[in-house]
């Protein structure tokens, strides 16, 4: 059965797509606030086909925790939930993201429609600069941006090191931090084509001040709350 439902959720996420990707090339000449909203319900259609069809659902706490103003988003990457699921949790938001990710037919599209941040990882402190810059245009123009500091999705129960770019991002421009921990892996493993049932818990921290910090001390206070969390949440 877990087969069957995770093959109609893949079945209809190849129907949905291409159809939705040519509304979301009609949204190009909109502003990047109305984009985000008309590209981020492809999103919802894809979780309310992974709630119906495959039975995952979420709890999230500590939404009291969420500043006021737009903030930089630090969080545990263990599958594509949460790059669905933070479309409806937190305010708009864009992904820092690799560069290649825009070049994908269809999805790319409609990412490169949602005014990311793409870096080219090779290039080092120009990246972060680049990112600075791009960041604090977004922070200003309303958005959040959203980091994945381990750079790519990792297994429950596994840690990877902590990149210092969102850190870098939130000391330049003085945006707080909303460090978030998570369990989607356990029902939406890492390359996995099977989707399991349950329910996915979802702790968003304290928001951390990063006035009078550098980026070495945000980066890791979010990381020594993400991952004492995540011993929690992936036990």
């Amino acid at each position: 059965m877990i087969r069957l439902r995770s093959a109609l959720f893949w079945l209809a996420l190849l129907l949905v797509t291409p159809p939705y990707s040519m509304l979301v090339l009609a949204c190009a000449p909109l502003p990047r606030m109305t984009r985000y909203r008309v590209i981020s319900g492809w999103a919802w259609l894809m979780l309310w086909c992974l709630r119906g069809l495959c039975g995952i659902r979420w709890r999230v706490e500590g939404r009291e925790h969420l500043p006021t103003v737009p903030a930089v988003i630090l969080a545990k990457h263990q599958s594509a939930w949460e790059t669905l699921a933070f479309q409806q949790i937190f305010p708009p938001q864009v992904q820092v993201l690799k560069r290649e990710l825009l070049w994908l037919p269809f999805f790319g599209w409609g990412l490169a429609l949602m005014s990311p941040i793409p870096i080219d990882r090779g290039k080092g402190l120009s990246a972060l600069r680049q990112m600075a810059r791009r960041g604090q245009a977004r922070l200003r123009q309303g958005f959040w941006v959203l980091v994945f500091p381990e750079g790519t999705r990792v297994r429950p129960g596994t840690r990877r090191r902590y990149q210092l770019g969102g850190a870098w991002l939130a000391a330049h421009t003085g945006a707080p931090v909303v460090p978030v921990a998570h369990n989607a892996g356990r029902f939406w493993p890492r390359n996995s084509f099977l989707k399991y049932p349950g329910v996915v818990r979802m702790r968003i921290g304290p928001a951390i001040e990063s006035a009078g910090r550098d980026a070495e001390t945000i980066n890791r206070m979010a990381e020594e709350w993400i991952e004492t969390q995540q011993k929690i949440l992936d036990s």
